[in-house]
């Protein structure tokens, strides 16, 4: 029985991207590089080798990224994955979605400001009281709040990580609709991101760089429970 939360005997353990193969490790990225994706495309999704033993993840997870933009912001939307060895997904029937996947998150790059004193090692609290744009450009460290989860995944399968530039979308096809909602579900129920007045092209419809290497260790902090 468990007596607090996150468990006790949770693991924290840093899964870094890697840019030459896009995959993910706990090994360091020994180069440096970087990862271009549109502001508005499906990005791009790190992949762990085949898992050597069953792994348990349970708790919230956070990931650390340096990004730059074209313009004077961005919006990342990360998806925490799990795929079979034939590489296709794991999903869950989620409050809605039959099709969830194991974790997501999203961060406005002009909100990345973080509150000291509540942001922990796994969660990022972003404050949300100060709009911070960005210098085209320049490169920026974010710290973006990956949602609970709780999957063991079996030997063999993969992780993954998607920074994307929109909403995820199942791979593997419609989720259908509820008779008293206008929007299909795709992978994230009813919350869409895809108001163009909030999400201008001119804006945020820009190439995204993501930045890697030794001096900048982009991971994924996920909570292993051994």
């Amino acid at each position: 029985m468990e007596n607090e939360w996150p468990l006790a005997r949770t693991k924290w353990t840093k899964f870094y991207l890697h840019p030459a193969d896009h995959g993910l490790s706990t090994d360091a990225a020994g180069k440096g590089g970087t990862v271009t994706y549109g502001g508005l495309g499906d990005g791009v999704t790190f992949l762990t080798p085949p898992l050597e033993k069953e792994t348990e993840i349970t708790g919230p997870s956070a990931a650390k990224l340096f990004v730059s933009s074209e313009t004077e912001d961005a919006d990342l939307f990360l998806v925490l994955r799990v795929f079979a060895p034939d590489l296709k997904e794991v999903v869950f029937q989620g409050a809605l979605d039959p099709h969830t996947p194991i974790g997501q998150g999203w961060l406005r790059a002009s909100h990345r400001k973080l509150d000291p004193k509540l942001t922990t090692k796994y969660r990022p609290y972003h404050t949300h009281d100060e709009k911070q744009p960005l210098t085209p450009g320049k490169v920026y460290e974010l710290d973006v709040e990956i949602w609970p989860t709780c999957i063991v995944v079996p030997a063999g399968y993969r992780i993954g990580l998607s920074v994307r530039g929109r909403d995820y979308v199942y791979p593997g096809g419609s989720g259908g609709r509820l008779s008293n909602m206008k929007n299909e579900f795709t992978g994230v129920g009813p919350f869409l991101h895809d108001d163009p007045r909030d999400r201008p092209a001119k804006i945020f419809g820009a190439r995204v760089i993501l930045h890697m290497g030794p001096d900048q260790p982009v991971y994924v902090l996920l909570p292993i429970i051994s």
